[in-house]
């Protein structure tokens, strides 16, 4: 067997790329997790191969799962920040109510089978005792300095069942040694073997790719070959999530899936060398739109099979903020994102924050089991009858599923037996009417599960053909249902917005209004131009008001939750209502400098 040079830097994968040529039961060979191409194969030779590539067994179990819950707590949650600089006082950190027993048994009983911890994010601050620094929960007044919030979680979820992930943030804004790559590499497979060894199973761990430090910044050369040879030696069973080998960034972080979402793709996982310089020749990246298609498979050398990932809030931001409690996601918009992510082929990775009690708010708790219900309620009742029979089908070929009843429906489920591989490039969905046979629906991969929402239609059968395939596509599941009603979202244009008209811009540094008469002033909204993220983009408020243009008063003070990698509008609510002729808006961007708000971006709320 032939290997390009960066597939060489991990002896752990040495043993999962043992499997190359292993027979399956259709006497092909299987590709487990990984795949070269032989020198000068046709695109014919290449499509076979890849039909074939297929998953690891702990990244089969992984994706069986479909919702994981993610919890973003720390000094974050005590300082109202999404990134902290790393120089919070430990003493913040006190949630005098934490109760990981209750985060662990609202999100099991709403679904959800995993949990993620953000054990360590960018601050540098710890949930656990750790050996390698002093700024942890150790130096903390929470539990006499005697907590440690991993323990307890990782306990709650082995009492009721549940799966445990770590979150472990690289960029460490704390460690006096970041930035001197062999210390800091020490340092941090220190602390990743503590986390990997003191808590029992972990299932997921997850490296986050943010690095905020500028061009003057420190900067650190991580040895990713060494990360996973740790959790490859300590949590075998573990899937290694984004900067990890295992399970890829579905490239957005406001829960949508592509609509051909390849789960064998030709993008290399960013933890090998040379990496970057293989996907950016085959014009490919995390955010890119075609990962596997045929004509991105004619050029590769090589194939993985790299699931995606959708990671979301249910809130505007990452971490707890009391402001935000009204702007928990509706069922409507989790439903869509369920769809979008799910119902794509990807892992649903939803963020619930806990509060500075340490417990998970109300308003997120009632969200979640409504989301449930919904859930439960639209996919209760399968009218496909027989829908788990493996049917393999060649290109053009068709299998009808007949109903048990006729039945109005709007939601198609198709699902292919991944592991296998995964093979459907596109199909037709007809439904079966009174008045004969009608197409209800197109698309292209299928994977783990596809869900399609369609206009209702009264049917007795469905009938899906494979218009696209690479060798036989083996469907083993499909499911019609009607789906549950939902409450509307909250959008920004049921807000009552003050009209424009009459408004003065003055000049200065920040965005200054004149409304040219006295208003009542609920909040305001700050969308980036055009939804673009941009370095000027605004991360950081401070809105004022004025009765009079000379003695201002500061109204709301703040960061927008999550506004770089999810620049959608950002809708601020003031603790009370405000009288004022003048309001003046300040922005920070990303880097700590001042940045001017257009006035075309923002609008003020009214009473």
């Amino acid at each position: 067997m032939k290997y390009l040079s960066h597939t060489l830097i991990l002896p752990a994968i040495l043993s999962v790329l043992s499997a190359y040529g292993s027979t399956g039961t259709d006497g092909k060979n299987r590709y487990v997790k990984h795949l070269v191409f032989p020198e000068g194969a046709t695109i014919e030779q290449k499509v076979e191969m890849a039909a074939h590539l297929v998953p690891e067994q702990r990244q089969l179990e992984w994706q069986k799962r479909e919702l994981t819950a993610f919890l973003h707590f720390g000094i974050n949650t005590f300082t109202d920040r999404e990134w902290g600089d790393g120089t919070e006082d430990p003493t913040l950190f006190n949630p005098e109510q934490l109760d990981a027993g209750q985060w662990v048994r609202t999100l099991k009983e709403c679904g959800f089978e995993m949990v993620i911890l953000t054990a360590k994010h960018h601050d540098g601050f710890c949930l656990w005792p750790t050996a390698t620094t002093k700024h942890s929960v150790a130096s903390s007044p929470w539990r006499d300095g005697k907590g440690d919030v991993v323990a307890e979680l990782s306990r709650a979820c082995a009492e009721q069942g549940m799966k445990f992930g770590v979150y472990l943030s690289p960029w460490d804004r704390n460690a006096e040694c970041y930035g001197d790559s062999p210390r800091y590499n020490d340092f941090f497979v220190a602390q990743l073997t503590e986390l990997l060894t003191n808590y029992g199973p972990v299932a997921e761990v997850w490296f986050d790719g943010a690095c905020g430090e500028g061009p003057n910044g420190r900067r650190q050369e991580y040895d990713w070959s060494r990360y996973m040879q740790t959790i490859r030696t300590l949590q075998p069973d573990a899937v290694s999530a984004v900067m990890g080998e295992d399970v890829r960034w579905v490239g957005n972080e406001g829960g949508v899936g592509r609509e051909t979402e390849w789960s064998a793709t030709v993008l290399i996982p960013e933890v090998f060398a040379e990496a970057s310089q293989s996907n950016e020749a085959n014009g490919v990246y995390p955010m890119a739109k075609d990962l596997g298609s045929r004509e991105k498979i004619a050029s590769a050398r090589e194939m993985f099979w790299y699931p995606s990932e959708v990671d979301v809030s249910i809130r505007p931001g990452w971490f707890w903020h009391a402001r935000q409690s009204a702007e928990v996601k509706s069922v409507e918009k989790l439903a869509d994102i369920y769809f979008t992510s799910v119902g794509r082929n990807s892992v649903l990775l939803l963020n619930i924050p806990p509060d500075s009690r340490g417990l998970i708010d109300d308003a997120d708790v009632n969200r979640l089991y409504k989301f449930a219900e919904w859930r439960n309620a639209t996919f209760e009742d399968n009218r496909v009858r027989c829908g788990k029979r493996l049917h393999k089908l060649d290109e053009g070929r068709s299998v009808v599923y007949k109903f048990k009843k006729p039945s109005v429906v709007d939601v198609i489920m198709l699902r292919e037996k991944t592991e296998c591989g995964q093979r459907v490039e596109s199909f037709t969905v007809e439904a079966k009417t009174a008045e004969g046979w009608h197409e209800v629906a197109r698309g292209t991969t299928v994977g783990h599960k596809r869900l399609l929402r369609i206009e209702p239609v009264e049917a007795t059968a469905l009938r899906v053909t494979i218009d696209g395939c690479r060798a036989k596509a083996l469907l083993c599941g499909a499911g019609a249902y009607l789906s549950a009603p939902t409450a509307p979202e909250v959008s920004v244009e049921s807000l009552k917005l003050l009209p424009r008209e009459g408004r003065t811009l003055l000049e200065g540094d920040a965005l200054t209004l004149d409304l040219g008469s006295e208003q009542t002033i609920k909040g305001f909204v700050y969308t980036p131009a055009n939804g673009v993220y941009t370095p000027a983009t605004a991360v950081r408020y401070r809105f004022s008001t004025s009765l009079d243009g000379n003695v201002w008063e500061s109204a709301a003070e703040g960061e927008f939750g999550n506004i770089a990698n999810n620049p959608v509008a950002q809708v601020v609510e003031l603790d009370a209502v405000r009288k004022a002729r003048y309001v003046r808006l300040e922005g920070t961007a990303l880097d700590g400098s001042e940045t001017l708000i257009p006035a075309d971006d923002t609008e003020l709320i009214g009473e």
